[in-house]
């Protein structure tokens, strides 16, 4: 029985010899196992993330709503638009009533156009927020200051402004002091908010945040508010959701097994959101990939079978000098692993470089992990291993006087 080192480099031998073939056999598996690769980085970046980026909520914030945050279902959405606005009345009965609750807040959100002398940018997100949602919204102030509770009871002509718009308006300028245009009143400048950055191409920075009083008396008082709730963390964070369900439901006179009419949301609802969304796109792109690693796999199985005809003799007389198929079958299905091994490794580094090089230019984020790069290395030594086991098996059970008498 031959030594492994000697199977080994007989394997290495026979793949020098028949460099072509063998490079195309690896470069097949290597686009397969580089697509699965590039789509695995993006994903898990992608999860990271939304993790830290989309839910600007802590793990000890939630929010109570008229319509639902995470939208599963369209028609419990269009039942929710009938439902009862949200009010300061609301707000106040969360206040009181809710002892686990260490601040509650209130904000409401619309869409204008904001203009700035001769420039104008649509589509900006306008937030009415109240003071303390200094304190509870997890974004940070940059350059200036949050407005303070006196301003919001005066109504104040105030404003905090995300990156957008500093970078449109006032690019390599102070904003502090200057006044932006909502239709016809005028706002002015007092701080900037850290930037957040676009999530899968879409922009997280275009919103200006102004006084919730200043906002209803601007947009009208019929705007259904959202409760914004911070706790202590731990359990107190369950417990004041129920404190919060409660005082809403009195306030609302929902009987004992009534439906309520208003929905709560935390952070971990728009991850699990998030999730189920990435996870149903990573499963599709997986398989893709994969038919593309199984092509790669039958494409070595239908070259080793060939290399199996052409090598006919060369097995004979191995098998003269004292092989057994046992040498013979070992040497095959090494010789297909190795090229699988050299494709996987090809494929990982092409994938990460793929995703570094996405994450550099665009605006899609990646994460290069190692339990996906040992990942890519399995699959590609599985696929080795599966598709070489019938031509090393029909290599290793050749009649040996038959084989050395072909040509």
């Amino acid at each position: 029985m031959s030594r492994l080192e000697d199977i080994v480099r007989q394997s290495v031998e026979a793949l020098r010899a028949h460099k072509l073939r063998a490079s195309l056999t690896i470069v097949g598996l290597t686009l397969g196992v580089a697509t699965l690769i590039t789509v695995m980085t993006i994903v898990q970046g992608a999860n990271a993330y939304v993790e830290n980026k989309i839910a600007n909520l802590g793990t000890d914030v939630f929010q109570i709503a008229k319509t639902p945050f995470v939208v599963t279902d369209w028609d419990a959405v269009i039942k929710a638009l009938r439902f009862k606005r949200i009010e300061w009345d609301d707000v106040q009965a969360v206040s009181e009533r809710c002892n686990s609750c260490r601040m509650v807040g209130a904000s409401a959100t619309t869409s204008v156009h904001v203009r700035y002398r001769e420039k104008e940018l649509q589509d900006i997100n306008l937030l009415g927020h109240t003071a303390n949602m200094a304190d509870i919204d997890t974004r940070t102030i940059e350059l200036g200051r949050y407005f303070g509770d006196a301003e919001d009871q005066q109504m104040a002509n105030v404003c905090i402004i995300g990156q957008t718009l500093a970078d449109e308006f006032f690019a390599g300028t102070n904003p502090l002091g200057q006044a932006l245009r909502v239709g016809n009143d005028e706002y002015t400048v007092i701080g900037t908010m850290e930037r957040i950055g676009s999530v899968l191409g879409q922009e997280q920075d275009n919103f200006m945040i102004i006084p919730l009083r200043t906002y209803l008396r601007q947009m009208g008082t019929r705007s259904s508010l959202t409760i914004n709730v911070k706790t202590a963390g731990g359990p107190a964070f369950e417990q004041a959701q129920d404190e919060a369900r409660l005082a809403l439901r009195a306030r609302r006179h929902l009987q004992p097994g009534q439906d309520e009419d208003f929905f709560i949301g935390t952070k971990e609802s728009y991850i699990s959101l998030w999730r189920s969304i990435s996870g149903a796109f990573f499963a599709v792109f997986v398989m893709v990939s994969s038919i593309s690693a199984v092509v790669g796999g039958i494409v070595i199985m239908n070259v080793m079978l060939v290399s199996v005809t052409e090598r006919t003799k060369e097995i004979g007389v191995r098998r003269a000098l004292g092989a057994t198929q046992r040498d013979i079958r070992r040497q095959f299905l090494l010789e297909s692993v190795l090229q699988c091994i050299i494709g996987g490794a090809a494929g990982i580094l092409g994938g990460f470089l793929c995703a570094l090089a996405l994450r550099s230019f665009t605006s899609f984020p990646a994460s290069v992990q190692t339990w996906v790069a040992v990942l890519g290395l399995i699959l590609s030594s599985a696929i080795g291993l599966f598709f070489g086991i019938y031509p090393a098996t029909r290599a290793a059970r050749l009649d040996p006087v038959v084989a050395l008498r072909s040509e």
